[in-house]
């Protein structure tokens, strides 16, 4: 119970200090709007060298992190790659500060390496012989990390059934459902009962909702799949000059993925910085104020945060993103259902294509902006959009924890014939 608490006061803290940097890069940037050209490019040098110095295994989602830690747990092998106290530590302090910066990156992955590792790192102070295994206390803490960092807590659940764990084990609710609730109360007691997004004033939903379904379920689930499987490309050695930047020189490879976030994001006069979450609630009450190429300029600058190796999620952005697809499909499905409806349906949408986990993508939105009453729609937009998307890519976490796995029994590996060979 303690380490929920716990967790919930950290993605807290987690939350308001990206909302201070985001706000703080901003105001450099309307101060003169070339900065970013100098601070982004600079800022994403510093971050990756601090995580390949002293916070390794900080870098990226995190989502992968915790999805590999379970099946290293449940297999005897070791998380300490995956998970710990000082990857944590990293993880909100860099990953607020490639906010600062400017990268398009979220919170919301990183709150669930964070909370898995809190949660984790309390196993040593369980009675010998407790029924909690350390694969249970992993998947709690990120189930628990996911709902304080949006105050959804039934998504937290799902998220853990759907994307962490793939199963459910039945002892497992207990730890689960009470890590939730802690962190939870936590963060409700900090930050009230929000609604990640506000309250969406949707209209009546009859049958013309049918074709707004249809269109945003199969355009999200296209572009999101061919996001994904552009974010996987760092599955891959990449070809040429860029490749071999990349492979020998990660840190001036960050800085060039930098110098395109700055230059998108002066381009998309500032839209495409940071989580997307300002410029999210902006389109939802202002649509006219966000431009057409809003979401290809999210997408562009996403793609080089999640490149460049810094601590950063693609929850955030990927909702962003969505809501920019929307803003772009009013003027040819506003007749049959509000903005409001339309935004949500290709929030959720775009977010169940990119992680090919539509329960979990639907009730996220649900809870996000208190639309109970497009339930149906928002499921069937999100099944769509999944299967879709599986026409392009497979499932972007899973094979991100696959080379998870795999660096982990590397490095064991390494380490084991070291010690064999060692006077």
């Amino acid at each position: 119970w303690g380490g929920a608490l716990v967790v919930g006061l950290v993605v807290v803290l987690f939350a308001r200090l990206s909302e201070l940097a985001g706000n703080a890069f901003m105001q450099l940037y309307h101060w003169h709007r070339l900065v970013p050209l100098l601070l982004t490019p600079l800022g994403g040098m510093a971050v990756v060298y601090a995580v390949r110095r002293w916070f390794l295994g900080a870098e990226g989602s995190g989502i992968p992190q915790v999805i590999a830690a379970i099946s290293q747990s449940e297999a005897g092998g070791a998380t300490s790659r995956l998970l710990s106290l000082r990857i944590a530590l990293g993880k909100v302090v860099l990953g607020a500060a490639a906010v600062g910066v400017g990268f398009s990156a979220g919170r919301e992955g990183p709150s669930v390496q964070v909370g898995a590792s809190l949660m984790h790192a309390l196993r040593r102070f369980l009675p010998k012989g407790h029924g909690t295994v350390p694969a249970h206390l992993i998947l709690a803490g990120g189930a628990a990390g996911i709902a304080a960092a949006f105050n959804t807590p039934l998504a937290g659940i799902l998220f853990a059934i759907e994307e962490l764990s793939r199963r459910f084990e039945h002892k497992t609710n207990g730890v689960l459902l009470t890590a939730i609730v802690l962190a939870g109360l936590v963060s409700i007691s900090l930050q009230g009962n929000y609604l990640y997004f506000g309250n969406f004033a949707v209209s009546t939903v009859d049958s013309r909702i049918i074709l707004p379904v249809l269109a945003c379920g199969l355009i999200c689930g296209v572009v999101g799949g061919l996001f994904a499987r552009g974010l996987l490309w760092t599955l891959q050695p990449w070809p040429g000059t860029l490749g071999k930047l990349r492979a020998n020189h990660p840190i001036w490879f960050a800085g060039a993925c930098g110098l395109l976030v700055a230059v998108v994001g002066i381009i998309t006069q500032g839209d495409a910085f940071g989580s997307g979450y300002g410029i999210t609630r902006t389109m939802l009450a202002h649509p006219d104020d966000v431009p057409a190429t809003f979401a290809l300029g999210k997408i562009l600058a996403t793609m080089a945060s999640f490149f460049s190796g810094i601590p950063g999620g693609i929850f955030a952005p990927s909702l962003s993103i969505g809501a920019g697809i929307g803003h772009d499909l009013i003027p040819l499905l506003g007749q049959a259902l509000s903005p409001a409806g339309i935004y949500a349906l290709c929030m959720a949408a775009f977010l169940a294509a990119v992680t090919q986990a539509p329960i979990t993508a639907f009730i996220i939105v649900m809870e996000m902006i208190d639309g109970h009453e497009m339930v149906l729609s928002l499921i069937a937009a999100s099944l769509i959009a999944s299967l879709t998307s599986k026409l392009f890519c497979r499932p972007l976490y899973h094979a991100l924890a696959e080379r998870q796995v795999a660096l982990a029994q590397a490095a064991q590996a390494a380490a084991d014939a070291q010690k064999k060979t060692a006077p």
